[in-house]
């Protein structure tokens, strides 16, 4: 047994899972116990929402899934740090217990009945931002829920993100990391804290202060595992938690990125470019560069909001053959949709995927929806897969191109994470779309590590996080670009790829306005 060697303790709840994983100081995952979600329930057309006390549920039957795969005492682990999904808002009462079920991420209703701002109105509107803004309010659940459920607003004394949500019931404290604060919240991101008294923020949303949790930056203390969530998760009680982040975040982090010419691709449920910097850059303007999970730095990121979503989709509606054969071999079916890869070449002979299968704020626009253009009789469902995969990665890189026109710095690294990244066609596309060698992490639980370090930093483990870095990822699998496959590939990028959103924008305008769809 090992008893005198240090560990930590990180908790992912991620949207299709929640994970309880064990780390040495180098990084490796000595321990996991793997609880499957399910992301959410629907009730209305676009709606996305789940329980919230599931997730506490499935966090603590994550937790007691891992203590008999220990060979050595959990006094052993020194420290504990969660990352969770992004943006999914929770609202509790006075007592803090859950008044609804949470608004999932992947939620897209809207609130067309919006107060007006006062002077702040009239200044936004003189700026030319007044649709900006206003697609952030009607994108914002507490609008929603003060309108339709006045009731519900009323009791809301917390709300929070699920990050939050789930700090308050590992140590009873409303506090929360500040590299978690992703969504639409009041929150200043280019000081990392909350709007000020005057931001315009608190005129645009119906949240107070009081409502929102406390900040801590990531490697501080949140607070400590309460008794009370010791019994129900089997974390020692006492045990420090230490604030990490938002799931990509930590992603990021546990890939090495922290310089501005390394690039970090994370190939998850959302999909996902991101580079570290010390100076606030916005790759699209107004969409803010999110807190890092590390204090004083920000990852400018680009997102394709549904990314490996896609894969799933194809899956259910595609996918019967694999999804049998992997059950008969008892393999992921994602592993099977390799072969489906290897049977196409370069570029789908011609097929082509627009990624938008959700809106976006300025690039796409709020009107944007999902194409796939060059159908010939010749294109099977395997040439939709490949077409997928490598409409996701024209669209990351596109992310990539203007962020690095934006920041001045080439990227001369890309580091891949996510379910994604383990199939090993998908990174070798990657690398011909990017023409550029990328690498994988050693670890597929890329969040959970990023997480594990700021553990491990937060309790002095390691005394910054250059050392945690140092000692803690290490380099896994690289995949080389092929000339012949980066000139195809980057004729379509740049011949038809960029040209189609600019083309088919009016006609998804008219798609809107016809059927009312993306509402």
């Amino acid at each position: 047994m090992e008893n005198n060697k240090p560990y930590v303790l990180a908790i992912d709840n991620g949207t299709q899972s929640v994970r309880a994983l064990v780390f040495d100081l180098d990084g490796q995952l000595v321990a996991k116990s793997k609880v499957d979600i399910e992301p959410y329930f629907s009730d209305q057309p676009g709606w996305a929402e789940q329980h919230v006390e599931y997730f506490w549920e499935k966090l603590c039957e994550a937790c007691n899934g891992l203590w008999p795969q220990l060979d050595f005492p959990r006094s052993a682990i020194k420290s504990v740090a969660l990352t969770t999904q992004r943006a999914t808002v929770v609202n509790l009462d006075g007592e803090g217990k859950p008044l609804r079920p949470a608004i999932i991420w992947l939620d897209q209703r809207l609130e067309s009945k919006l107060p007006g701002m006062g002077i702040w109105g009239a200044l936004l509107a003189l700026a030319g931002e007044s649709e900006t803004v206003r697609f952030f309010r009607s994108q914002a659940e507490s609008h929603w829920i003060k309108n339709q459920q006045p009731q519900i607003w009323e009791k809301t004394e917390k709300l929070l993100l699920l990050s939050g949500y789930l700090t308050y019931r590992l140590t009873g404290k409303f506090v929360d990391s500040v590299a978690s604060q992703v969504g639409y919240i009041p929150f200043d991101f280019k000081r990392h804290k909350w709007a000020g008294p005057l931001d315009w923020k608190w005129r645009a949303l119906p949240i107070k202060r009081k409502q929102l949790p406390e900040l801590v930056p990531p490697g501080s203390p949140l607070g400590v595992i309460t008794a009370q969530a010791a019994q129900q998760t089997g974390i020692p009680e006492g045990l420090p938690l230490i604030s990490a982040g938002a799931d990509k975040a930590c992603e990021v982090l546990a890939s090495g990125c922290l310089t501005p010419d390394t690039g970090s691709l994370s190939y998850g449920t959302t999909a996902t470019y991101n580079s570290t910097n010390t100076r606030y850059i916005e790759t699209i303007k107004h969409v803010p560069a999110y807190p890092a999970a590390m204090p004083g730095a920000y990852n400018s990121e680009t997102i394709v909001q549904r990314g490996y979503w896609m894969v799933n989709w194809f899956k259910r509606e595609f996918g019967l053959h694999e999804t049998r054969l992997a059950a008969e071999l008892g393999v992921e079916t994602e592993t099977l949709f390799d072969d489906l890869l290897k049977q196409v070449p370069a570029g789908a002979m011609g097929l082509t995927v627009q990624p938008y299968w959700s809106p976006g704020v300025r690039i796409p626009g709020p009107e944007a929806k999902g194409a796939i253009i060059g159908f010939g009789d010749v294109h099977t469902r395997a040439h939709i897969y490949r077409a997928i995969i490598e409409g996701l990665t024209y669209a990351l890189r596109e992310g990539k191109e203007r962020l690095e026109k934006r920041s001045g710095h080439s990227i001369t690294t890309l580091k891949v994470s996510g379910g994604g990244s383990q199939s090993d066609e998908a990174m070798q596309i990657t690398a011909d779309i990017f023409g550029l060698a990328v690498e994988r992490p050693h670890t597929y639980e890329t969040s959970g590590l990023g997480a594990a370090i700021n553990a491990a930093v937060g309790v002095g483990l390691y005394p910054d996080y250059a050392v945690a870095l140092e000692h803690m990822t290490h380099k896994g699998e690289v995949f080389a670009p092929i000339a012949e496959n980066v000139a195809i590939y980057d004729r379509l990028y740049k011949e038809v790829y960029l040209k189609m959103y600019d083309r088919l924008s009016p006609l998804y305008g008219s798609i809107r306005e016809i059927t009312g769809y993306p509402f």
